[in-house]
């Protein structure tokens, strides 16, 4: 199969390959991401070793798996009893290579080897320290899903691996034109429309897409994929947070809590509704996995607030539509057909294209021709208006404008009416009262499928469909 956008992140790698120096490669993202493809596909006949650790494997299981990849990539004499010795191997295996093209090394599922109280992450350190960051050609590239240990041991670690490493990749999602590329590349028919729908259940996550079966509508994928007995997606959430966390209770129960609020929450309204114990390291293991966000939230006197009044969200289109629909564990295994069409599903369509444009603010500014412009992006909540005004989408520029977008989702196009325009103004206005706003503000609709031409949207001074997000 061939690699799917990843433009840049190909480039990089590429350019780190080659280079005339050793280089320590960290890739971290959210479990199925495509890490693992993404570095087999690029290097997988030329590594000299690779290895991958066991999901849930022992400590000897570790042992025992990087043994075998030892002896599978020539090592004469593959066993060990600590991971010193280990990696003393693999100094002997690369040596023997004696060859000044790169030594490609891929040690995927890092994290899965660091188990308690192993050393694993001393003996790395002191592989890398010791020889191989002076070799000039090898080129260890690490990959883990687990992204709160690889940012504590590797982007952020205090001890041996210090500033060791050489290059850092974040491997996000694919977005929606990602997407399109994946479908139209696996000869999918579907529009633009059904691509999105799929993406605000799924996410952009590769793995999940290579479970939809082309020949079916994606209705009856869902069904399928969450609600039969058995359904692969149906099974993934605990397998997801199990495989990412020691303790995932903790971090499924603020995943279930911000699910309940989806305006967001801040960290002190969390604390308020019995989510202690760490809750600041959580949030940021969260945070850094890609399953929850914060936004800036603007205060008074036209301050916008820090992390610690910040507005989280769940923005994980995976955990949302699975709190949603399937943790209740329904019987009725064409569940989504029966349901497609409802106030339920359409509301929750509401949300989760709000959802989908926040993951393509970059796609809003070129569409608004702003791309070239400095900006900050927050949401904002009234403490003043009764019921309290909220904005999701505040586009602050640096050009003297501001964009307050409006988020609305329809199966056909968007009628705008005399009451919901009222609405948008007064919000407008509260927004501009009570934060001082000395800036012009355009009003900005991004809706799904276009806007009704009346004498309110005539008032819209921008306004995008889903066709601007690709």
């Amino acid at each position: 199969m061939k690699i799917i956008g990843r433009k840049e992140e190909c480039a990089d790698l590429q350019h780190f390959v080659t280079s005339d120096r050793s280089e320590f490669i960290a890739i971290y993202g959210r479990r199925r991401v495509g890490k693992t493809f993404l570095v087999r596909q690029l290097f997988g006949d030329k590594m000299v070793f690779s290895v991958t650790g066991m999901l849930d494997g022992s400590a000897t299981d570790q042992r025992v798996v990087f043994s075998s990849a030892l002896r599978e990539y020539g090592c004469e004499e593959p066993f060990f009893h600590t991971w010193v010795d280990a990696f003393a191997k693999l100094r002997q295996l690369l040596e023997s290579k004696r060859t000044k093209k790169p030594l490609i090394i891929f040690i995927d599922e890092l994290p899965c080897f660091d188990t308690q109280r192993s050393g694993f992450v001393n003996a790395l350190g002191h592989f890398w320290n010791s020889w191989a960051a002076w070799q000039g050609n090898v080129k260890l590239i690490v990959c883990g899903s687990a992204t709160s240990w690889m940012t504590k041991n590797l982007l952020d670690s205090r001890g041996g691996l210090h500033n060791r490493l050489t290059k850092t990749m974040w491997l996000k999602p694919f977005t929606l034109s990602e997407s399109r590329e994946y479908f139209e590349s696996a000869g999918f028919r579907w529009t633009s429309a059904t691509i999105a729908q799929c993406y605000m259940i799924m996410g952009g996550v590769p793995y999940y897409f290579s479970l939809l079966d082309r020949n079916t509508s994606l209705t009856d994928n869902i069904d399928r994929l969450f609600f039969s007995k058995g359904g692969e997606l149906r099974m993934e959430f605990g397998r997801l947070y199990g495989s990412l966390f020691r303790n995932p209770d903790r971090y499924t129960d603020v995943i279930e809590l911000l699910a309940q609020k989806r305006k967001g929450m801040t960290r002190n309204e969390m604390f308020d509704n019995g989510i202690g114990g760490k809750l600041s390291v959580i949030l940021d293991d969260l945070v850094q996995c890609g399953f929850i966000e914060y936004t800036n939230v603007l205060g008074s006197r036209n301050k916008i607030k820090g992390c610690r009044n910040a507005l989280y969200r769940l923005t994980d289109f995976y955990s949302i539509f699975y709190m949603d629909f399937c943790k209740e564990k329904t019987t009725d295994e064409h569940y989504w057909s029966h349901m497609v069409g409802t106030p339920k599903v359409n509301t929750w369509f509401g949300l989760a294209f709000e959802r989908l444009c926040m993951a393509h603010i970059g796609q809003i500014k070129h569409s608004l021709g702003i791309s070239g412009i400095h900006t900050e992006y927050y949401s904002w909540r009234s403490k003043e208006v009764q019921p309290a005004a909220q904005i999701d989408l505040i586009i602050d520029r640096a050009d003297g404008m501001i964009n307050l977008c409006e988020l609305k989702y329809s199966s056909g196009k968007y009628r705008l009416t005399k009451s919901e325009y009222e609405k948008i103004e007064n919000r407008r206005n509260a927004f501009i009262t009570e934060n001082n706003i000395r800036k012009g503000v355009f009003l900005t609709m991004i809706t799904s499928n276009g806007l009704v031409d009346n004498e309110y949207a005539s008032e819209i001074n921008q306004f995008l469909t889903t066709d601007d997000l690709y």
